[in-house]
C-alpha cells in the first residue's frame, strides 16, 4: 500500500528555517506531481507548492521564502522554508500523484509552529 512519511516539522522562532521531507513508498507505478498543502487552525487547506517529475515547480504564495525540490530516485519531496513567520503555522501535508491515473495520496501531516 502507498504510504507517505513526513518529517521535519517542529517549533521555530520567527525568522527561523525548517526543511520538510516526505518519502513516498515505492510502487510499480511512477509518481507524477508531488507537493505540499497546509492547513492552519480555523482555515481552509491551501496549496503551498508542487513539483512535477521533471522538476517543474509552482508556488501558491511563499513570497520567495519557500523552495520545493525532489529526489526521484528516493521518491522524496522536500520543502525548504526560510524566514518563517507566525502566519506559516499550520499542519503541512505532503501529496504524491501516482500513475497511471494520477491518484493522489496524502501524508499524515507534520506540524509547523512559528512563535512570534
Amino acid at each position: 500500500q502507498v504510504q507517505l512519511v513526513e518529517s521535519g516539522g517542529g517549533l521555530v522562532q520567527d525568522g527561523g528555517s525548517l526543511r520538510l521531507s516526505c518519502a513516498a513508498s515505492r510502487s510499480r507505478f511512477s509518481i507524477n506531481a508531488m507537493g505540499w498543502y497546509r492547513q492552519a487552525p480555523g482555515k481552509q487547506r491551501e496549496l503551498v507548492a508542487g513539483i512535477t517529475s521533471g522538476g517543474r515547480t509552482n508556488y501558491a504564495d511563499s513570497k520567495g521564502r519557500f523552495t520545493i525540490s525532489r529526489d526521484n530516485a528516493k521518491n522524496t519531496v522536500y520543502l525548504q522554508m526560510n524566514n518563517l513567520k507566525p502566519e506559516d503555522t499550520a499542519v503541512y501535508y505532503c501529496f504524491a500523484d501516482y500513475q497511471p491515473y494520477n491518484h493522489r495520496y496524502w501524508g499524515q501531516g507534520t506540524r509547523v509552529t512559528v512563535s512570534s
